[in-house]
């Protein structure tokens, strides 16, 4: 970990040395960076935990500032006496506007998300995927003519439940489990 920070450190250094440059709307965009995710998939009211995770997003060429969006990310923590094993892969779309130096977007993705099959209380066993929805933006600032430092957050949707047995895998519907979070991330942009 020690090692990613140091690296991840030492490229904002170098890439902010570089002048910056409101260079014209990039064709591609590849990011990557930490992410948060406000509450466990147990977390029930009287133990949220927290999920800290990795994000990873690629976006196509802007055609009048809407960009067509592929992102994925993965969380880990324990809850519960739980291990939380979560990862989503979003596909959607990105509106951008550049305001003076810096890009404010919105964004609207859905797709699937994929979680370890004893995430419950105590390891109990639940379903392993959802859908999942996510709805949000952010700001890019340039550091230099090709990266760009981004702060984005949202609200996301998922719908996981716990389940009776292994073997029917019928769900038990507990209202008292999330299924409304939080996310933020930051990291570097790659505009190509």
């Amino acid at each position: 970990m020690r090692r990613f920070l140091l690296g991840f450190l030492v490229t904002v250094v170098v890439a902010s040395m570089a002048p910056a440059e409101c260079a014209a709307q990039a064709r591609y965009q590849m990011f990557a960076g930490y992410s948060y995710l406000s509450n466990s998939f147990n977390g029930v009211a009287g133990s949220h935990q927290p999920l800290n995770g990795w994000d990873f997003s690629f976006a196509f060429p802007a055609w009048h500032g809407l960009r067509f969006k592929v992102d994925t990310t993965g969380y880990r923590g324990t809850n519960l006496n739980a291990p939380q094993h979560a990862y989503f892969i979003m596909g959607g779309g990105e509106y951008s506007h550049r305001f003076g130096r810096e890009t404010l977007y919105v964004e609207g993705l859905g797709g699937d998300g994929g979680l370890n099959r004893f995430w419950g209380a105590n390891q109990t066993p639940g379903q392993t995927a959802s859908f999942v929805a996510f709805m949000g933006g952010g700001v890019d600032t340039p550091i230099s003519k090709r990266f760009a430092w981004r702060v984005d957050g949202g609200y996301q949707y998922s719908y996981f439940q716990l389940i009776q047995n292994l073997t029917t895998l019928q769900p038990v519907y507990n209202t008292n489990l999330p299924t409304n979070f939080g996310r933020l991330s930051t990291g570097l942009v790659w505009n190509f």
